[in-house]
């Protein structure tokens, strides 16, 4: 079981300006990547998967991320909708059996 579990569905943090919600949630997941109190997993659904491809503008800190121990999962069915024929760049693909079930037993859930 995860005590701590971050959703990311999106490629951007918050709605409105691209160019700041890129930029906010770059800051974002440095700042995780800093924190003592890491989650143990981040799931990434939607156009979230995004992020976990070559040309994804977070590989460094998502690299950094992986490497200090928190499992990146992306949801299979929306990286072949939103992604095609891209394959991720770091972590690893899931199914929503595994991510329910990761979320359902998580103690503490935090969705972006």
């Amino acid at each position: 079981m995860y005590k701590s579990v971050i959703i990311i569905n999106g490629d951007t943090l918050g709605r409105g300006d691209e160019k700041v919600g890129q930029t906010l949630l770059g800051t974002f997941l440095r700042k995780v990547l800093a924190s003592m109190d890491k989650p143990e997993a981040i799931v990434f659904y939607n156009s979230g998967v995004k992020l976990l491809t070559k040309e994804s503008r977070y590989l460094e800190v998502l690299d950094g991320l992986e490497a200090s121990g928190i499992e990146l999962l992306a949801c299979g069915t929306c990286v072949f909708h939103v992604c095609g024929q891209r394959s991720l760049a770091v972590g690893r693909i899931s199914n929503m059996e595994e991510i329910a079930d990761l979320l359902i037993k998580a103690e503490k859930v935090v969705t972006l």
